[in-house]
């Protein structure tokens, strides 16, 4: 019989990768935290399985535990490199020679999805300098996850971006200084290439509507660690305050997740049909025969009608918000403002938009964000009037001033791109390319109004993975003859 004890972190890594019933399974009944303190009285009879941090709280948590040790063995489980001090710190604090194995686990990030992971980190930066810590705790994340991937990849970095060269120099750091854990005998011949980017760049993207299932969900209710809450949903049933969210456990999600709302909106009335022909199969129990199926179908059955109670109900809010919001129409005018040129059509939409009490400020003010990053240079630029209108809107000024910090954060001066492709470089061949497929673009008109957008990152990694990303916008970190 087993306890798990984990950390802060640890215990949202574990809970991403584990449902609890699998945990039991391997015999795992009791989990703790390091630090909380606990009243458990001493269980000898059970093996104490550690996987935190190796941060110098956890180590200290971990030695006074060790000098009083309340369970029988001890196997110590780190999320990533541990040092030689904290290692010697813990021998001799386990006077009881109760440790039997220590071992670095590398997965020092809460991973999202099978490409995503997360380190739920808050306000990362101070202004436009990170905060010690967090650079550090980003540094240890990505050397973690390379770790786990077994990957000693090549760094480059978005030239015009301290915050992305100061990562960049404290991941080498940490590969320089742990070189023998990073050299992989079964490394693929293409080499890895770990490519830091800055926000700054693309300001835009995160300011715009989605209308994928998982964006909508995410930009409407919050995800958290794949949960929503649902609780402020109207008459909405106690096992569905909180809903979980994952591909791994919801063959329906895993499937709908970056499908449109309309899409997703038709495989949820396919999935009830079904539902409800199966519902009508199950009423008919008659003889033994069909008991015996019924109750070997029963399981199935009921995760099936929790996954069609938790999409409908997610569904339902999503609509619920974009009818009343009026978020279509906010979407077009986000959408035009950035990927067409109209100076005077898109300023006489967003003023009409912010006039419409039915819109929500949060949409008003993404509006007029959106105009002054496209139009921060224009000779008509009427930001002025527009912070004015949403003044009279009842905006507060400590709100509508996240318009000018966000200019001084994403604006032309911080970007080294042509974010909205209307600067011609002819020395430039992606250049001219891109503003001449826009302009195609344009004419053709486009399939669907609401993703005329394409993300910056989109073309960089297309640059990346072609052989065109440009040295001197996204050089090497090292010596230039290492990438040959």
């Amino acid at each position: 019989m087993k306890l798990l004890l984990m950390d802060k972190d640890t215990t949202s890594i574990v809970s991403m990768a584990y449902s609890q019933s699998e945990i039991l399974q391997k015999e795992v009944f009791l989990f703790e935290r390091i630090d909380v303190a606990s009243n458990q009285e001493h269980m000898k009879h059970l093996k104490c399985i550690v996987f935190v941090r190796p941060s110098s709280e956890n180590i200290a948590y971990l030695a006074k535990e060790l000098q009083e040790p309340k369970y029988g063995v001890y196997y110590l489980y780190f999320s990533n490199i541990l040092s030689k001090a904290d290692l010697k710190k813990l021998a001799e604090s386990d006077v009881m020679e109760s440790v039997r194995e220590v071992q670095e686990f590398y997965a020092d990030y809460v991973p999202l999805s099978p490409f995503l992971y997360s380190l739920n980190i808050k306000g990362a930066t101070e202004g436009l300098q990170w905060r010690s810590y967090n650079l550090l705790r980003s540094a240890q994340g990505i050397t973690s996850l390379l770790l786990s991937l077994k990957r000693n990849p090549f760094i480059r970095f978005q030239a015009n971006s301290d915050l992305s060269r100061r990562l960049a120099d404290k991941v080498r750091e940490i590969l320089s200084k742990e070189s023998a854990l990073f050299e992989f005998r079964n490394e693929t011949d293409s080499a890895t290439i770990l490519l830091i980017l800055d926000r700054r760049e693309d300001a835009v993207t995160p300011l715009l509507l989605q209308w994928t299932y998982q964006a909508m969900v995410h930009e409407l209710l919050t995800i958290t660690n794949n949960r929503v809450s649902l609780a402020n949903v109207p008459g909405v049933s106690d096992e569905l305050k909180e809903v979980v969210l994952s591909a791994e456990n919801d063959e329906f999600y895993a499937q709908a997740q970056y499908n449109n709302f309309g899409e997703t909106g038709q495989k949820i009335k396919n999935l009830m049909e079904e539902f409800q022909k199966k519902a009508k199969s199950t009423q008919r129990v008659e003889s033994i025969s069909d008991m015996k199926t019924f109750v070997e179908a029963y399981p199935q059955f009921k995760k099936m009608s929790g996954t069609v109670a938790k999409h409908v109900t997610v569904v339902g809010e999503l609509s619920s918000k974009v009818g009343k919001h009026q978020l279509m129409e906010v979407s077009v005018a986000e959408q035009e403002i950035t990927c067409r040129n109209d100076h005077a059509q898109h300023l006489n939409s967003v003023k009409q938009l912010i006039a419409n009490s039915s819109i929500r400020d949060e949409d008003a003010l993404r509006l007029v964000m959106l105009y002054a990053l496209k139009y921060e240079k224009h000779s008509n630029n009427a930001l002025v009037n527009l912070m004015e209108a949403l003044k009279k809107r009842g905006i507060e000024e400590q709100r509508s001033k996240l318009v000018y910090n966000l200019l001084e954060f994403g604006g032309q001066h911080a970007r080294q791109c042509d974010l909205f492709g209307t600067q011609v470089d002819v020395t430039d061949v992606n250049n001219v390319k891109n503003i001449v497929t826009r302009k195609l673009k344009g004419l053709k008109g486009v399939d669907n109004v609401f993703t005329q957008h394409n993300p910056l990152l989109k073309d960089t990694l297309e640059d990346l993975i072609k052989g065109r990303l440009r040295d001197t916008l996204f050089p090497y970190l090292g010596s230039s003859t290492m990438r040959k």
